[in-house]
């Protein structure tokens, strides 16, 4: 026996339900593949099929009076809804897994089946279904609303079947809206800082800028990186000598250094540029070009007698931890030759571009001749210097000595002061009198990002990560999507509001496996500004 306890409010109950009797399996609930041939039969016996289509991430008032409406147009009501693995409105969400979502629409009197959709979109489901009328809610009447531009695709899909799209009329609520406000997965803290953040900014405003952003045409500049994940299983511990034996799995290849942040980018802004640079032995310029976005245009540049760097990590396939990485690659500094081809490269570039995004991983290709260039450009420059396993703090930020922005990690910050214990805005400060910069930005993990604005003063944005599987890549992510917002001159509290977004959006897959898009970014920042 279960005992169950709720509130409606007024008063407190509970009540008890017998669970030693297997639930019998609610019939409503079918496959795609198994619904089509069901409705096929339907159709044959001249019944008329309305399709809604949706999330459903609660169920709530709103839901119920839209399939109300949408089952008086036809015989026979067909709900499908996204897949867990397609809800992008951040890693946060669903709320509630899609069997649970599929099992409360199925418990409606006025729905008639079930499925879980397999796509992103609903338009294979349509064409799968051939609905005769395709039901989407009032708040979709306006396509201009709708970012992802899913509506167009779909009314065209129903045309294509031979069906019409209709839109119900009555009350609508936001699922988001009340699951922000009832069900956040995260802290007092934060949820505070979001209440905060929405009296000050409208969600119209913060996805105006991202849209603003848009037309720039970026120029990103620093070392590629392929980082290889060797999916392993523990099979114990070797027989002589202390170390663990794994077995191999699989290989999985991602786009690391210039590479991810240049298609993070590339799914923010219309056209990318990119100068970076590959190896003359183990060249792999084909899975380089392979890991790229169309619409960004590389220029290869090459260093002599080093392999393309690429960093190996030993992970378990079970728990996801990583267990080693190994680096090949040759970190001498670019030679003379080399370096002539790179100025020119960039001389190139730079002329196409609005704006030069240089990201240094300290691994030889930016020599002081190619820095002394950039920071002699007048375009908005914005750097990052990383300190990493490879370059063993020989990397400060103080080597260019000016930048319009700079979008530091808290550790290096540390490695600039040369202070393990620094206090985190003073070292801020610090950097600014070390380099001619008006604006730096430090990600500080849990705590989320610190902006310093020369003339402002420090703004402070809480963290947004609900779900961390892997920290690599998280400062691209958030230097491509700052340092766009910082050229076009965006508030500092939204810049670090989306600078999170970004990299909670990142943390949650591994390596740079879902790179950044403006589609997915809106609707992510969408459902926690409602």
């Amino acid at each position: 026996m279960v005992y169950i306890f709720g509130s409606d409010g007024a008063r407190t109950w509970f009540r008890n339900i017998d669970v030693t009797s297997p639930m019998p399996r609610n019939r409503k609930v079918r496959q795609l593949d198994e619904l089509a041939a069901l409705l096929k039969d339907l159709k044959s016996e001249g019944k008329r099929i309305v399709h809604s289509h949706g999330v459903f991430d609660l169920l709530h008032v709103g839901h119920i009076r839209h399939f109300e409406e949408a089952s008086t147009m036809g015989d026979v009501l067909v709900v499908t809804i996204t897949g867990d693995e397609h809800v992008n409105k951040g890693p946060h969400r669903p709320t509630f897994p899609q069997d649970l979502r599929a099992e409360a629409i199925a418990a409606l009197g006025t729905v008639d089946y079930v499925a879980i959709n397999r796509w992103p979109l609903a338009v294979n489901a349509i064409k799968l279904l051939l609905p005769d009328t395709y039901v989407k809610g009032p708040d979709y009447q306006d396509v201009r609303k709708d970012i992802t531009g899913g509506i167009l695709e779909e009314a065209a899909a129903v045309k294509a079947v031979g069906g019409e799209i209709r839109f119900t009329d009555d009350v609508t609520f936001s699922s988001s809206s009340v699951l922000n406000e009832r069900f956040s997965p995260y802290s007092g803290v934060t949820d505070r800082y979001l209440d905060d953040f929405r009296r000050r900014h409208s969600m119209g405003e913060v996805l105006g800028w991202l849209e603003q952003a848009r037309s720039l045409r970026p120029l990103v500049i620093g070392e590629a990186i392929i980082d290889e994940y060797h999916f392993t299983n523990g099979i114990g511990k070797a027989t002589k000598d202390p170390i663990v034996a794994v077995l191999h799995d699989r290989v999985e290849t991602y786009a690391g250094g210039t590479l991810a942040i240049a298609n993070h980018l590339a799914g923010l802004c219309d056209h990318v540029e990119l100068v970076t640079q590959i190896g003359e032995a183990e060249r792999r310029e084909r899975t380089v070009r392979d890991l790229l976005k169309p619409n960004v245009r590389p220029q290869f540049t090459t260093k002599s007698g080093a392999p393309t760097i690429h960093k190996r990590r030993i992970v378990d396939e079970h728990s996801g931890n990583k267990l080693l990485e190994i680096y090949v690659m040759d970190d001498s500094p670019t030679g003379a030759a080399d370096q002539e081809h790179l100025i020119d490269a960039l001389d190139v570039s730079q002329a196409r571009s609005d704006l030069i995004i240089v990201a240094d991983y300290g691994h030889g290709m930016l020599t002081k001749r190619a820095i002394d260039y950039l920071c002699g450009q007048e375009k908005f420059l914005a750097i990052n210097v990383q300190t990493n396993a490879g370059n063993r703090g020989f990397n400060p930020i103080s080597k260019y000595r000016l930048a319009d922005y700079v979008c530091l990690a808290g550790h290096e910050i540390q490695i600039e002061t040369r202070m393990r214990d620094v206090n985190m805005q003073e070292g801020t400060r610090e950097v600014l009198k070390r380099i001619e910069c008006s604006r730096v930005l430090v990600t500080v993990g849990q705590e989320g990002i610190l902006h310093l604005d020369a003339t402002d003063g420090f703004t402070k944005s809480q963290a947004l990560a609900s779900h961390v599987l892997d920290k690599v890549g998280a400062g691209d992510a958030v230097l491509a999507v700052t340092s766009l917002l910082e050229k076009i001159g965006a508030p500092t509290d939204i810049i670090g509001f989306i600078g999170n977004v970004a990299g909670a959006h990142v943390v949650a897959s591994l390596g740079n496996a879902v790179p950044l898009d403006r589609v997915t970014l809106s609707r992510h920042i969408t459902s926690l500004l409602k």
